[in-house]
């Protein structure tokens, strides 16, 4: 049996990063999710929760606020989930409008090794066992080991559309789209739009399900000797 694989998954703001993630888990045997990035989202989640300023952000070790807000991630039916102070953060918060938004904004201002460090060290620990779908930002930074490494693209318009979707269509699609062109703009000054010799580009534009989109990212992918 060969070793178990890193499939590291990033792309731009609203291509179905999460959705083709957990559908992943259907093709791909003894598999896992690790949201790398809720991990910030969830920093940030207590960060608002707390009323802490965002200026005190600058520069800040998220190691630091890790430990200060007992944040802890575990496995619960094949995806990490997250703890706060021994509560679990629902994934609508993590996911939410706002949280999004102040995510790329602190990702941007406070200094990310550390926190690099922590999801390593939850991708080795959990890749003794599993194969490991990895989603979030800068997964070869994160793990520089990573087997395949997928960057998703699409049109602004499908994913204005996607996103206002997700939002139970309770937001609205042009503000959706202006949050999401921010959302690009401060992810690519922070650097997290880097495309390597090794990464595998998909356009999803033209995908009319999550499934489909799922494959495309499948058919790249030899597991156990076999595509």
């Amino acid at each position: 049996m060969g070793k178990n694989l890193v499939i590291g998954i990033e792309g731009l703001v609203g291509t179905g990063k999460t959705s083709i993630c957990k559908e992943l888990l259907k093709y791909i045997p003894n598999s896992i999710v690790l949201h790398a990035g809720n991990v910030y989202r969830a920093i940030t989640y207590q960060i608002i929760k707390e009323n802490i300023p965002f200026e005190k952000m600058k520069s800040v070790d998220l190691k630091k606020l890790f430990e200060k807000f007992e944040i802890s991630i575990k496995i619960e039916d094949g995806e990490s989930v997250v703890y706060a102070h021994g509560k679990k953060i629902d994934d609508s918060e993590l996911q939410s409008l706002e949280n999004s938004m102040a995510v790329s904004k602190i990702s941007n201002m406070a200094s990310n090794d550390n926190a690099y460090k922590i999801v390593r060290e939850y991708i080795r620990y959990y890749n003794k066992d599993y194969n490991i779908i990895f989603s979030g930002r800068d997964t070869i930074k994160i793990y520089p080991e990573i087997d395949y490494h997928f960057f998703l693209k699409a049109d602004i318009d499908k994913r204005a559309k996607w996103k206002t979707k997700q939002y139970d269509d309770k937001a609205d699609e042009k503000k959706v789209k202006e949050n999401i062109l921010k959302r690009d703009e401060l992810q690519e000054k922070s650097g997290y739009y880097e495309i390597y010799n090794n990464t595998i580009v998909i356009d999803v534009s033209d995908s009319k399900s999550v499934e489909e989109s799922t494959k495309m990212v499948l058919k790249n992918i030899i597991i156990n000797g076999k595509e």
